[in-house]
């Protein structure tokens, strides 16, 4: 999306505040404040090192921030007890760079070991879900497909499945098309657009410039492991307000 076709927002899905992640001394997510509302697709961009996957991470706690908050409609990660935390973190989906899908299982049983065991869904209808997610990212004939018989592309469109899955809140992206060719970066991306047109809640760390002018709601800039800018994709492109996104979007554009 651009400033000319914006979503209309709604409440704050993810709110972090002061987040601060070290790793043997170097910091690499320094006070990070940021905000993400319900409908909004928020794109991270930003060189390799600046913090962004490490920022994303702590987002559902994947890292555990040294300091500051995260909250989630409303609700402390942060400050969250063990089964509390579980529960949270469960509306919160997350798609890898790399695929992860469990490789004795089928597409349809990736996408519903999570519902049947975190959601205490019934197998028939964790099933059944599971099958209209599958059709949905277009793998209507790769139901009962094992990993091994799947190309990176459709490994990766499974994954997005196992995310949409569990009914989230809101879905982070680690740089989902890093891991593949690029004939099979079309159609993951195509499924994420389609997402955010039907007004999913996500946050994406891409280097996919094209993608992220046309699908994201804002671009937040980082670099040293801080914020640098955020802006609409068209105004951050064309006209970016700091030197250090000025010197970034020359050497990429």
């Amino acid at each position: 999306m651009n400033d000319a076709a914006p979503r209309e927002r709604g409440k704050v899905v993810i709110s972090a505040r002061m987040v601060r992640k070290v790793f043997d001394g170097n910091v690499a997510v320094d006070d990070v404040s940021l905000d993400v509302s319900s409908h909004e697709v928020v794109a991270i961009v930003g060189p390799s090192g600046a913090g962004k996957s490490t920022f994303l991470r702590c987002l559902n706690l994947l890292d555990t921030p040294d300091a500051g908050t995260v909250e989630l409609e409303g609700a402390s990660l942060t400050g969250a007890k063990k089964k509390e935390l579980a529960r949270l973190r469960q509306r919160i989906g997350i798609v890898f760079q790399q695929f992860n899908l469990f490789p004795h299982l089928t597409a349809t049983d990736n996408v519903t070991l999570a519902p049947i065991y975190g959601l205490k869904l019934p197998r028939p209808e964790a099933m059944e879900r599971a099958h209209r997610l599958l059709r949905r990212v277009g793998l209507d004939d790769k139901l009962d497909s094992y990993p091994r018989h799947l190309s990176g592309g459709q490994q990766q469109r499974v994954a997005i499945a196992r995310a949409l899955a569990m009914n989230p809140s809101v879905i982070l992206f680690d740089e989902p098309t890093s891991a593949l060719d690029a004939e099979m970066v079309s159609e993951v991306l195509t499924v994420i657009k389609d997402l955010a047109s039907e007004g999913m809640t996500m946050v994406i760390v891409s280097h996919e410039i094209g993608f992220v002018n046309e699908a994201a709601d804002r671009v937040v800039f980082m670099d040293q492991g801080q914020i640098v800018e955020e802006a609409p994709p068209s105004r951050f492109f064309s006209d970016p307000q700091h030197a250090r996104s000025r010197q970034f979007i020359a050497k990429i554009l």
